[in-house]
């Protein structure tokens, strides 16, 4: 906290931080779990353009710290319309973190297990080949270049299936779509980690607290997810396991499948694993079981009103 001065009295003045992104899913978890002494600016896209670099700057004027959570997140939409995910996910980090290198602000940024081989095998360490596999990977990826090559001292933090209970996301499509039909379909040979978007906000917290703390933290990449794995056809069992717990309406059946039987237009990775044992050792962030993380979100939603 900086103090200030007033009328004699010093009192502390909290620390600002710049949110961007702070309408989605990972955003709001953000804003709702800002630390003792921080305030968490979170402008809206009418507000800051991340395109122009005179706005951007203008936004950090008193700011310690930077966390980028915006994005383009339509993954097969990427697929028609690249240049629009090149500039949200690559141009706009790079905007930023140019104005942060300038002013000597830390920026902590969200990138994604799809800057891996759609065809490999993890988990993924941080030194892995990048390799993305369609346009919005591909756009990640840029954006992760643009934000090393930027002289920012910096932390991307890379996270998969991220999941909760606002927004549009997996749990809440399963949910949907499993008080509608009696029968679900969900593929089964693409493995990964659900990730809680506010037990991710609390790691982002833990790492940029760190960078505002300590001028000597090095900038790196680390990877942030929930504990353990699975496929999208487990994630989709855990949902109705504790859905029915609850009282909502859950399918009879849900079929495993695999990636062939449900073509999309944008490749998806068959392993998103990602080895988080890096952000262990740097800053003491173990995230919960995935499993544990989940059933809170299918339990908040029922208590908003889903349960039949």
């Amino acid at each position: 906290m900086v103090p200030t001065r007033v009328n004699g009295w010093v009192w502390p003045m909290p620390e600002r931080w710049l949110l961007t992104g702070g309408t989605g899913q990972v955003g709001l978890a953000l804003r709702r779990s800002a630390p003792a002494g921080v305030e968490i600016i979170a402008p809206r896209r009418t507000q800051l353009d991340l395109t122009d670099p005179q706005d951007v700057g203008s936004w950090l004027h008193g700011v310690s710290a930077v966390i980028n959570c915006a994005a383009y997140t339509a993954v097969d939409q990427a697929e028609c319309e690249p240049e629009q995910a090149m500039q949200v996910n690559a141009t706009a980090p790079g905007i930023l973190a140019r104005a942060a290198a300038q002013t000597g602000i830390p920026l902590v940024h969200v990138s994604t297990d799809y800057v891996f081989p759609a065809d490999g095998t993890g988990p993924w360490r941080e030194h892995d080949r990048a390799k993305p596999g369609n346009a919005y990977g591909e756009s990640k990826f840029a954006g992760e270049q643009a934000v090393r090559a930027s002289g920012a001292r910096h932390a991307i933090v890379r996270t998969a299936w991220v999941v909760s209970a606002d927004g549009t996301n997996f749990v809440k499509t399963m949910l949907r779509l499993g008080a509608e039909r009696e029968v679900l379909r969900v593929v089964a040979d693409q493995r990964g980690t659900p990730t809680h978007a506010g037990d991710l906000a609390s790691a982002l917290v833990t790492i940029a607290q760190r960078f505002t703390g300590n001028p000597d933290q090095p900038s790196g990449t680390w990877h942030c997810t929930n504990a353990g794995e699975t496929n999208w056809n487990g994630l989709a069992t855990r949902i109705f396991a504790r859905a029915e717990e609850l009282g909502l309406k859950v399918p009879e059946v849900v079929e495993p499948i695999r990636t062939a039987d449900y073509p999309t237009r944008a490749i998806r990775p068959q392993d998103s694993r990602l080895d988080c044992s890096l952000a262990a050792r740097d800053f003491g962030i173990a995230l919960r079981p995935w499993e544990e993380a989940v059933s809170d979100i299918v339990g908040e939603l029922a208590s908003e009103g889903l349960a039949a």
